[in-house]
C-alpha cells in the first residue's frame, strides 16, 4: 500500500481496485434486478439473494454468488440462472457504461444458510442456559 491509503498495482495493470469494487457492487445490483424483473423461468422462485459479485480485473468475467433459502429450489434455480447468463450478460451490457459486459457465471453461496444455522444453535444453547440456570436456583 502507498502512503495515500491506496493499493499499488502489480506492473502492466490499468484498472483500480477501488474502480474493481465499484463495477462489482453495480453489477450486483443491476444482475439482482434483471433476475427479479426480467426472467420469467418458473424455476425461478422462492427466497434468493445476490449477496456479491467478484470481477476480474480485467472485466472478462464476474462470478455472480446466489444464496437460496429453500434447499429444493436450489439445483432448478442454479440451472436456470446459468441458462440466462447469456441473457443476463447482454442485460448488463445494455445498462452499464462498460466497453464490454463481463461473462456470468453463476455460484451458489452457502454464507446466509450458514448465518441461520449458527443463529439456530445459539438460540438452543441459550435455551439450554436458561433451563440450567432454572434447575440449578431450585
Amino acid at each position: 500500500m502507498s502512503g495515500n491509503g491506496r493499493r499499488s498495482l502489480p506492473e502492466g495493470t490499468n484498472v483500480s481496485y477501488q474502480r474493481i469494487d465499484r463495477i462489482s457492487e453495480q453489477v450486483r445490483r443491476e444482475v439482482d434486478l434483471i433476475i427479479r424483473e426480467h426472467l420469467s423461468d418458473p424455476r425461478i422462485k422462492g427466497t434468493f439473494s445476490i449477496t456479491r459479485v467478484e470481477v476480474a480485473r480485467d472485466l472478462a468475467c464476474a462470478k455472480v454468488y446466489v444464496s437460496i433459502l429453500e434447499p429444493e429450489h436450489r439445483v432448478p434455480m442454479m440451472k436456470a440462472l446459468q441458462s440466462a447468463a447469456g441473457f443476463v450478460r447482454h442485460e448488463l451490457g445494455r445498462r452499464m457504461i462498460i466497453r464490454h459486459a463481463p461473462e456470468i457465471f453463476f455460484e451458489e453461496d452457502h454464507n446466509i444458510e450458514y448465518g441461520i444455522h449458527i443463529a439456530s444453535v445459539l438460540r438452543q444453547v441459550q435455551a439450554e442456559e436458561v433451563a440450567d440456570d432454572k434447575r440449578s436456583t431450585q
